[in-house]
């Protein structure tokens, strides 16, 4: 007897992680993922608890639920919830939640990178620069997948993009140094003594930076997204008009 959901069985483990690798090389999956993409959505999800586990495992600042994984689970079910509502007053194609959700899942592997304990064999000063090289690749690796399916899937121009892509992640970067949830960045910006220094302090140092010029940018970004979804309405408007005058 199989065990497995029928959407899961119907589909093979080989296809999904197949498709899962061009998503994170720029390039189409398969159609299997628009029939299958409960089984797509479970696998992302996986990975998501997976690279959740592996980023907190040893660290002594994180709370029990980050060690278990639940954050980065919530995470990537607010960060669709929060890409899909702020980019739809784009007019974006084929956007809907579900979409969004499983291609931000989809994109959960690189954070396994996290995962590498690099203080148990490096210097912890090298282990710093490891960490934050880290962050830096899988950080832009990330915003470029974004920008790749904003391109591909939602069928947004290149200036939209542009916005669509950074509005939301000042937002995020912002809203995750005011949480706090590293207890730890606001510390950086007094200083950290001996004692308290630990492998991620360099990545650190740079959420903050990045979270200080997202406070910069963020109002002109504002200012362009609100331009650009007034001109999104305005010509939606017009072509539901030009339908009724047809009819």
């Amino acid at each position: 007897m199989n065990a497995l959901p029928d959407h899961v069985a119907r589909i093979a483990l080989s296809t999904i992680v197949r498709d899962a690798w061009r998503v994170l090389t720029f390039r189409r999956p398969s159609p299997a993922l628009a029939t299958h993409w409960r089984a797509y959505l479970a696998f992302g999800l996986a990975c998501t608890w997976l690279a959740g586990i592996g980023r907190y495992w040893d660290s002594p600042r994180a709370a029990w639920w980050q060690h278990l994984g639940l954050g980065s689970l919530a995470y990537v079910i607010v960060l669709a919830l929060v890409l899909w509502l702020l980019l739809m007053p784009l007019r974006p194609a084929r956007w809907s939640y579900r979409n969004v959700l499983v291609f931000v899942t989809l994109t959960a592997p690189p954070a396994l990178l996290y995962a590498i304990p690099v203080e148990r064999f490096m210097p912890l000063d090298a282990a710093q620069a490891t960490n934050a090289w880290f962050l830096a690749i899988v950080a832009s690796w990330r915003v470029a997948l974004l920008a790749w399916f904003l391109a591909r899937v939602a069928g947004l121009r290149a200036h939209v993009i542009v916005v669509a892509t950074l509005l939301p992640i000042t937002l995020i970067v912002v809203a995750l140094s005011l949480l706090n949830l590293e207890h730890v960045v606001f510390n950086i910006m007094a200083g950290i003594s001996e004692e308290q220094r630990s492998p991620n302090d360099q990545a650190y140092f740079i959420v903050v930076n990045i979270a200080i010029w997202s406070v910069l940018l963020a109002p002109i970004l504002f200012i362009a997204y609100a331009v650009m979804a007034f001109n999104a309405w305005g010509a939606a408007r017009r072509r539901a008009l030009a339908g009724r005058d047809r009819d």
